[in-house]
């Protein structure tokens, strides 16, 4: 892979920085990823969260194979059904509208559907949950070794779920409660989400997670690869107050050391 030395003003370093913890990537991820963007360019527009709007159109054999699926549910379906499915005449009269094409009437097909949830923010949500995971298992092992953290410290390092009032967040929160859906999954994190409203945060944190899980990154990569260690993923009490740290915006870490 080749190598490029490129000579930026400081100012403009420290915002090519900071624009990289806000998306929870190293500044040479970032700067890879925009010179990649004007090598081959891409534009992802972003997603409404919420329910799935209705298709303007869609092709012959998907109207087909929809119809075929709501005749056969028609026939299996008893009389007096009704659960989700509906009864035989609803599930023929869905069939109706695709054979007929009423585009009008679509949103019968979406209904219940939600907008995709991208696999970049589902891999967002397992990177910050992993993260949140080691931060537990370091502190518990940082008690065990007789030099606990100050509460305030390990209470500030704790998930505290998503906002449910934003859509995105709130999306992601789905993804967690599926992810936990077992009951023997992250199970060193449910009993903080018990503590956060079931995992309602109140407040946007994705922002914030994103520039812990920067920090948390840098610091996992500046670790020696070559250790066999079994608690090498753990964090020690500095790196911790390191990660807490990062929750504050740049612009207003200078405030809050005043």
């Amino acid at each position: 892979m080749a190598v490029l030395n490129i000579r930026v003003d400081d100012r403009v370093r420290d915002q090519l920085r900071e624009l990289a913890d806000d998306e929870g990537v190293t500044l040479s991820e970032f700067v890879r990823d925009r010179l990649m963007e004007a090598v081959v360019p891409v534009f992802e527009a972003e997603a409404e969260h919420g329910d799935q709007a209705a298709p303007d159109s869609m092709r012959l054999a998907d109207r087909q194979v929809l119809s075929m699926l709501h005749r056969i549910l028609a026939r299996v379906l008893p009389e007096d059904a009704n659960d989700v499915d509906g009864d035989p005449e609803y599930q023929l009269m869905r069939a109706r509208i695709l054979e007929e094409g009423f585009t009008g009437e679509y949103w019968y097909e979406v209904a219940g559907f939600r907008t995709e949830l991208s696999k970049r923010d589902c891999r967002r949500v397992i990177d910050i949950l992993q993260m949140f995971r080691i931060l537990t298992y370091s502190i518990s092992h940082l008690e065990k070794e007789g030099t606990p953290v100050d509460e305030d410290l390990a209470r500030a390092l704790e998930f505290q779920g998503f906002d449910f009032n934003d859509s995105l967040e709130g999306h992601m929160d789905d993804y967690v409660k599926f992810q936990m859906r077992d009951g023997d999954r992250w199970t060193e994190l449910q009993p903080q989400i018990e503590r956060t409203d079931g995992g309602n945060s109140h407040f946007p944190m994705l922002e914030t997670y994103m520039r812990m899980l920067a920090e948390y990154r840098r610091i996992m990569d500046s670790r020696d690869r070559g250790s066999f260690d079994r608690h090498a993923y753990l964090l020690s009490a500095e790196e911790l107050q390191q990660i807490r740290d990062a929750r504050i915006h740049p612009s207003h870490r200078h405030e809050s050391q005043d």
